[in-house]
């Protein structure tokens, strides 16, 4: 996937979760979007810095850089919501495009990816995006609206949401 790509799914992204935590069109729905947006989209650019040095899509599209991300609010107490950005770009990277990413990189440098992913440049990379957005919104629906309360409360509170 392309950056536009990458913030369009962002994007979107922050604003469906903002709706999705807060179903009210008032500003506190506002405010929750407008505290998701520049993280979920600095956290969606970031796996490409890696054009920059090492690999692209091994150096910085990898679980233990996700992993890293899960694990900065925990120990430091901010960023709570860039790994969400940086999840959508892998997924988008894995389900949108034809080559895949590293997953296990640096232990293992093969390329994970689904035969039915679009060329970067395809015409058909928006549509692919927001296939994979409604996506991943129906799997944040699903967290936040079906999971037993109690469930839905811990997964939550672990990510940094409650």
């Amino acid at each position: 996937m392309n950056k536009r790509g990458h913030v369009l799914n962002a994007a979107l992204l922050a604003i469906g979760l903002g709706v999705l935590v807060r179903p009210v069109p008032d500003v506190g729905t506002a405010l929750i979007v407008a505290e998701l947006f520049v993280p979920i989209v600095l956290g969606a650019l970031f796996p490409d810095v890696d054009t920059a040095f090492g690999r692209h899509r091994k150096t910085l599209h990898n679980l233990p850089v996700l992993a890293v991300f899960l694990a900065y609010p925990i120990h430091f107490g901010n960023l709570q919501w860039v790994w969400i950005g940086v999840l959508s770009h892998y997924l988008l990277d894995v389900f949108g495009s034809r080559r895949g990413i590293a997953l296990f990189y640096p232990l293992w440098s093969r390329e994970f990816g689904f035969p039915f992913g679009v060329p970067v440049r395809s015409r058909w990379s928006p549509v692919v995006t927001l296939l994979v957005t409604a996506v991943e919104l129906a799997a944040a629906a699903a967290v936040i609206y079906w999971l037993p309360p109690t469930m839905a409360e811990s997964a939550l509170a672990l990510l940094g949401a409650r």
